[in-house]
């Protein structure tokens, strides 16, 4: 987050009533919030992470277990898998996790798409493409895996140059003392204002360091998994136990980044959409007004 403070934008809305001058409002504040390197790598990282999670599913689907170690295979046992049995209704959605097994009828494991009963780990409508095709989602994933990664590498590049990522994003020892009463404020849907508004709280702060470590393992994990990588870099496969272990980590940072999604995008809904997203498009802010 890149801030400049622009020459504030009043509007007169000095009125008389009878008499008697009402006074004038509160002139706005508007500030460069975001340059534009920000909001290119913003939203070129948004598109990648939805086809990369999208074709994924899809190639997830091919092989719906996960595993730690090295090999695995309908032999071994899995601690995750989603799957499907025939029970006394039909055909039932399972999903296991260790010893524990839940029905996920109509969503994991069985689903229906266009009327037609799906048997399959994810929904169609989640995958890319919609249709079980394990070739063209590797295509789509690995095009914008290298995507990602060349986004992602320029704007840690740049935030080190900057010293974006020390001033913006590294929380101080004051931040983290905060950490309760911005936990509280959170919780009673309470968002920063006047000066508060202009910099990312420590939650912020930590939310983006969280999510910057998760992507670069999906990336890590994402060539531990690729034979021809292993022979450039076979010290990768030691580091993460093995190509299983490096699939299911792959995953569980995955399943990370969509959390940390649904959560920005909720906190983005409950600060103002149209503020907070028309900044993330023409870099100003409106900073919100302290009513204090």
């Amino acid at each position: 987050m890149s801030i400049e403070l622009s020459q504030p934008e009043s509007v007169d809305t000095a009125s008389t009533v009878g008499s008697r001058t009402a006074p004038p409002a509160r002139p706005r504040e508007v500030i460069y919030r975001h340059t534009f390197l920000v909001r290119l790598t913003h939203w070129l990282n948004a598109l990648a992470i939805v086809v990369m999670i999208g074709s994924g599913l899809n190639i997830f689907n091919a092989h719906p277990h996960l595993y730690w170690g090295q090999k695995g295979s309908e032999l071994d046992q899995p601690f995750l898998s989603i799957g499907h049995v025939q029970g006394p209704a039909g055909e039932r959605g399972v999903t296991t996790i260790g010893s524990l097994k839940f029905d996920t009828t109509g969503f994991l494991g069985v689903s229906k798409f266009n009327g037609q009963e799906l048997h399959k780990a994810w929904p169609s409508w989640l995958t890319i493409p919609s249709s079980q095709d394990l070739a063209d989602a590797r295509h789509w994933h690995f095009l914008f895996a290298w995507v990602l990664a060349v986004n992602g590498l320029v704007y840690l590049l740049w935030s080190l140059l900057s010293r974006h990522a020390r001033r913006d994003l590294v929380p101080t020892v004051g931040d983290l003392k905060s950490i309760p009463r911005s936990v509280l404020d959170h919780i009673q849907l309470k968002h920063p204002t006047g000066e508060a508004a202009k910099r990312y709280n420590v939650l912020q702060r930590l939310a983006y360091l969280g999510v910057i470590t998760l992507i670069s393992l999906m990336v890590l994990t994402g060539l531990t998994m690729s034979p021809g990588f292993n022979a450039f870099a076979p010290w990768l496969l030691d580091l993460f136990g093995g190509r299983q272990s490096a699939r299911s980590l792959h995953f569980i940072c995955a399943s990370g980044v969509v959390a940390f999604i649904v959560v920005h995008l909720v906190e983005v809904v409950l600060a103002g959409p149209i503020n907070e997203v028309g900044s993330m498009i023409t870099g100003r802010y409106a900073v919100p007004q302290d009513h204090k």
